[in-house]
């Protein structure tokens, strides 16, 4: 029976770990307050000057962005931003309003072990950004003709990948 036991654990264990979900730690490094923002998980934030928001993503989830928005003005949870606005709305269900400096990626959807990241500035650019992940490279953008992100939809180089289950950081004004 107690050998039943510690396999169904280390079973559980296992596929738990085969998940590939994502922790997602966004920093404002910036002298002014931001208001990130992400689709499909994360939705909306205020984040003062140094401080951090944690956003757990699920597993397979593919095509999520997340941004920051300035000149932001909310009472009760609509208003507007001056950049990434999202419909007026404080948490977002649908993509900010250009321009924004984008941090996109997909968990685990193709192969189930790899995620893709990349930043994009083909809606424009609003904030510097550095964006990486726990096993693999850090993307580092601080001008609109950023080297580093997509420039324009064809520019499929820019991709960066890494394990499975990892931890990213997106980093506003890094």
């Amino acid at each position: 029976m107690a050998s039943t036991v510690v396999f169904l654990v280390v079973l559980l264990a296992a596929f738990s770990a085969g998940t590939n979900a994502g922790t997602f730690t966004i920093t404002n490094n910036c002298g002014s307050t931001i208001w990130p923002a992400g689709i499909p998980v994360g939705g909306g934030t205020q984040l003062n000057p140094g401080q951090t928001w944690t956003v757990n993503v699920p597993a397979g989830t593919s095509s999520g962005r997340f941004w920051g928005r300035t000149g932001c003005s909310f009472n009760g949870g609509t208003g507007s931003c001056q950049t990434g606005d999202c419909a007026g709305q404080l948490s977002c269900t649908l993509s900010g309003q250009p321009p924004t400096t984008l941090a996109e990626y997909t968990l685990g959807t193709t192969g189930g072990n790899r995620d893709y990241y990349d930043i994009s500035v083909i809606d424009g650019y609003n904030l510097a950004m550095s964006f990486s992940c726990s096993t693999g490279d850090t993307i580092v953008c601080t001008e609109p003709g950023c080297p580093q992100a997509y420039l324009n939809p064809n520019d499929n180089s820019k991709v960066h990948n890494c394990a499975g289950n990892s931890n990213y950081q997106i980093t506003f004004c890094p």
